[in-house]
């Protein structure tokens, strides 16, 4: 599973909402959001920005990136030369 849709539930979750609480607070359907989780929809970044706002959570948050040594981020570690 994606870190991403591990991440949403977490995050919906921890902040005592339910499916159909989030979709009224983002705007995003509640079923695309159930689907969103169950990888059954790849979300459009407009769709995981909502959510982000509503969850009140950075995207690097929602989606794992990291910044540390090994992480995912890109250009992280270059070698200067």
């Amino acid at each position: 599973m994606h870190p991403m849709r591990t991440r949403l539930k977490e995050w919906r979750e921890k902040r005592g909402l339910t499916v159909r609480k989030l979709g009224d607070l983002s705007g995003v359907h509640y079923v695309s959001i159930v689907k969103i989780e169950t990888e059954r929809l790849d979300p459009r970044l407009s769709t995981i920005l909502r959510l982000c706002q509503a969850l009140q959570v950075s995207l690097s948050q929602l989606v794992g990136e990291t910044n540390k040594k090994g992480g995912a981020s890109h250009g992280a570690d270059t070698a200067k030369g």
